[in-house]
This record gives C-alpha cells, structure tokens and sequence, in this order.
C-alpha cells in the first residue's frame, strides 16, 4: 500500500524561495518533465496559471497510439517513437491507461487495399510490441463492428493502439512530481522573469492576488499553447521557433454501439476521425484541424465543426449522427510545431526542445503529443542535467505512475490484470456499490483501497461522496466544481444540472470561491447541452 500523499503547498508559507527549476505550464509536457526531474534529485517548482490540465491536455482524443495516418506524411521518425512508447505507458498506469483495438470500414473511394495493408504492416512492425496485438482484416458481415454501420461496408481492417484518460495522467504526473519533493503550484501565474548569468528572478502571483518571488537556476517554458507569448511578453526572451495553433473540436453523443472496439473513418478530404466508447454510456466523436486565432484560452467548437463530424460520422453509421445528438463537446488549442504545411492537419505532431545556456538556462518545449510526453519529458531532463550538475539518469521507462502498481511491469494481460484488481478490490470492500469500487479503480489504482476504506461522508451527488472530494482537494489540487467533474473525473456527464449545481455548491462552501479569483476556463469546460 502507498504512504500517506503529500498535501498541495498552502500559499504564504511554504513556498520555496529559490529552486534548481521552474517549470512554467501545467499540461502534459510540464507535469512530465518536473516528474523526471523531481525524480533526478533537482528541487523543482512548478506554476500553472488555471488548474492541471485545463486547456489542451484535456482536450485530446484520448488516445495512446503511434499515429497511422502520419505515415502518409513520411513521419516515420515520429511514428516510431510514439508507437515505442505505447506499452510503455500502457504499463505504467493501467488504470487510467488500457489497449483497444481500433476498426477501419474500408470504403474502395478512399485508400486502397494494398495502401492500408502496407501501412498496417509498417504500424505492426516499426516498434516492438509484447502487449498488443498486431493488425487483421475482418469480415464486417459477420464481424461485431459491422452491425452499427451501413451495409455496404463488408470489409474492416483491425489494429491496435491505447487509451488513456488524459486529464488523469497529467494529474498522477505532478502527484509523482510532488511525491518526489516537487512543489506543484496551481491557479499562480509566472508574470515576469528576468534572466541572471547564473539565475533567473521569478515573480508569481495567484489568481487571488497574492504574490511570491523566487529565484530558479533554470527556467522550462511548457507554456503550451501559449510558449512563444510567455517567452515574449513575461520572460523578456527571443522566440527563434514558430507555432502554429490549431483548434482539435470532439463531440460526445449517447452510445452509437456495443461492442469495445473503436473506429477510424476514413473521410473524403483525406483526414480521419474517431468514433470512440466513452465513458460506458457514450460515443466520442472527432477530431477537427481548424487554424485558430482567437484568444487561446477560449477556444470553443463551432457550428461548422459540429456539422462536420455529424456529417462525416453519418456516413458510416447506418444511424445518422445529427447535431441535436450532441450532449457535450470540447475543444483544445494544439501548439503545433510550424513546418509550413498548408493543410493543419498535415502540420507534424513532433517535438523540438530549444536549450539556451548563455546565461542562466532556459528550455522551450515546441509541438508534441500526449503518446510521446513521457520520451520528451526525458530528453528534456537529460538536457538540463549538465547545467544543473544532476548525475541520476533517466529512469521513468520502468516505472509505474502513482497507482499503477497492482499489475506486474511483466504482464501481457493488462486488461485481465486490472479486472483480476476490481474484482479483488470488491472482495475487500463488499459493503460499497460494485460500480463505486470500479469508477474508483479506474481513477486510483492501488490507491482506491484507501479512499475505499474510509468512513464515506455524505454523498454530494450520486456516487460521489466527501471522502472523495477532501481526497482531491488535499492531494490533487482540486479547487473548485470543475476540477472534479470534468477534469479528475468525467461524472459531469453522468449528472443532471441540479446535481452539478449541488457539487458546485458544496465545494464553494468548503473550498472557497475559486471561480470569482480564476478565469472561466480554470473551473470548467463549456456546460453539456443535455437534449
């Protein structure tokens, strides 16, 4: 059983007047690298400005998978390393992380035969795979997958890939950050930071309006989508990369079929989209590739988007997929990495990391995705560890992320490993719902028995109850309504309004106001439009 967490730093009084780094952003990439680093023995101090991943770590597909439409943009360096990394993740947390076996229709306009067999052979081939299995065709007349969609797809191709609740894992990321002595400062903006020869000179200040200074030997700009305008307007340096933003918009609607597998749809523009099992009681639907120039924190799906995936979804599933379907959806800012591709959905997902030590050092992370977080957050690491004097190599490969650690790192099985837990979870608590013990296995690990085994307080909304929300509010960094529904967990889509409002309510009266001190976009995505 794990120790006892680590509580969040209370503002005033313990926050550390200087550190080896700052890392500025709280996604994906920033919670990765202060987890590697923390892990090196480097005192670390992360901020970021709303909560854990609130903008584009929690807007994605969802999706651990190498990338099978890249190979058609020749990015086979990319692919590679990001199908290499899917059992490596896919081990270290599979409670938030699972394998799933993706379905494509074959539709003789779009590629043919011998194109995606080729593609699937390289997907199958480039990387070492122990977990998955690897690609088939299938008859979807007789297959499972073929009963949702029109008739006149006979012929699927099968293959592999993961899933991963994303908003989680950049949660569990800071968790070990912290677990390993980082301090994890949430709703705290970096506004100025001025370079030294040896050290930068840090102002933070905290949506409430309190401030803080520290000085850091190092500074790494996650910012995200905002990297190239934090560089600009707050630490005072040259932008030598260019990012191209691009606005990702999914749509979720009430289940459209069954069975456990995905699909991937081949679209007459040449792009794909996924129609994905969600949440047990749902379908997800997307992704679109639309140029965004707005303010990046509000980014929202439009009307065009909507109609697009309705539309493109429509064209398979015998049952038409209309915008009135659409109970909620999402949007997220990508920070490309600008190779001045025409077409934004040919834009590369990699990454570059731009090391400066002409005085003291800075590290800007450019581009990226989810699948590769882990890889990019090592390499950022090694880069830093000659300025920082730090002689501990990498070390997350092998690793289980906080929870993750009922299955062996030598399992083959990972979805037989994680019900063999729910089931012996359930045996040692008989007393709480079966559905709570599995929701709580999914979110926790072998951290749930904890939660489990304390007295559950009264129950706020349907299957959520005090334990777990001061458990979130003391360990991870949740502040306000929206941090629990819709970013440590999905319940927000379980939910009637009047139950969200009783949720919002309880944690203003326990945890304070959030929302009046933080932006919109801190606390909540767009509300669900219940049809």
């Amino acid at each position: 059983m794990n120790a006892a967490l680590p509580h969040p730093p209370r503002p005033g009084n313990t926050l550390p007047a200087s550190c080896d780094v700052l890392v500025v952003g709280g996604g994906i990439n920033g919670a990765g690298i202060a987890r590697d680093l923390a892990g090196r023995g480097a005192s670390v101090l992360l901020c970021e400005q709303d909560d854990l991943a609130s903008h584009t770590s929690s807007c994605s597909t969802k999706l651990i998978h190498g990338g099978l439409r890249y190979l058609e943009h020749y990015e086979f360096s990319l692919v590679r390393k990001a199908l290499a990394e899917r059992e490596v993740l896919l081990k270290s947390a599979p409670h938030i992380m699972w394998p799933l076996r993706f379905v494509m229709p074959h539709d003789p306009g779009m590629r043919p035969v011998w194109m995606i067999r080729a593609g699937l052979f390289l997907y199958d081939h480039l990387a070492r795979r122990e977990v998955l299995p690897g690609s088939r065709t299938v008859d979807l007349r007789k297959h499972a997958a073929g009963a949702p969609l029109k008739r006149g797809f006979t012929k699927g191709f099968v293959y592999s890939d993961g899933w991963v609740d994303d908003a989680r894992l950049v949660v569990l990321n800071a968790l070990d950050a912290a677990e390993h002595g980082a301090t994890v400062l949430t709703r705290w903006r970096c506004t100025d930071a001025r370079r030294g020869a040896s050290a930068w000179q840090v102002q933070l200040q905290s949506s409430a309006g309190e401030t803080h200074a520290v000085t850091a030997r190092s500074l790494v700009n996650a910012a995200g989508p905002w990297a190239a305008q934090f560089l600009a307007d707050h630490a005072h340096a040259a932008q030598r990369k260019s990012l191209r933003l691009v606005k990702g918009s999914h749509i979720v609607v009430k289940k459209l079929f069954e069975h456990d597998h995905a699909y991937i749809f081949q679209n007459p523009d040449k792009r794909i989209i996924f129609a994905i099992p969600y949440e047990g009681e749902f379908t997800l639907i997307g992704t679109t590739d639309v140029e965004h120039t707005g303010a990046i924190g509000a980014a929202r799906i439009d009307a065009a988007e909507t109609s697009y995936l309705c539309e493109q979804a429509s064209r398979y599933f015998e049952r038409s997929v209309v915008p009135a379907d659409v109970v909620w959806s999402y949007s997220g800012v990508r920070p490309l990495l600008d190779d001045e591709s025409g077409d934004p959905s040919a834009v590369t997902r990699d990454y570059s990391l731009e090391l400066d030590t002409s005085q003291a050092s800075l590290l800007s992370v450019w581009g990226g995705k989810i699948t590769t977080f882990r890889k990019l957050a090592e390499e950022a690491a090694d880069a830093l560890a000659a300025p920082l004097g730090l002689t501990r190599g990498a070390w997350t490969a092998g690793c289980h992320l906080p929870g993750g650690d009922f299955a062996s790192k030598a399992s083959r099985d990972l979805v037989a490993d994680f019900e063999r837990f729910v089931h012996a979870l359930r045996s040692r608590h008989p007393e709480r719902p079966p559905a709570l013990c599995r929701r709580l296995a999914r979110s926790y690990g072998s951290r749930a028995d904890a939660l489990l085994s304390q007295g559950p307080g009264a129950e706020v909304a349907p299957g959520l109850f005090e334990s777990e929300l001061h458990h979130l509010h003391r360990h991870e960094w949740a502040r306000s309504a929206g941090d629990v529904l819709w970013r440590r967990t999905k319940l927000g889509l379980h939910l009637t309004r009047e139950q969200r409002m009783s949720v919002e309510a309880w944690c203003g009266a326990h945890w304070g106001d959030v929302a009046a001190t933080s932006p919109r976009a801190a606390t909540a995505p767009a509300e669900p439009s219940w049809n």
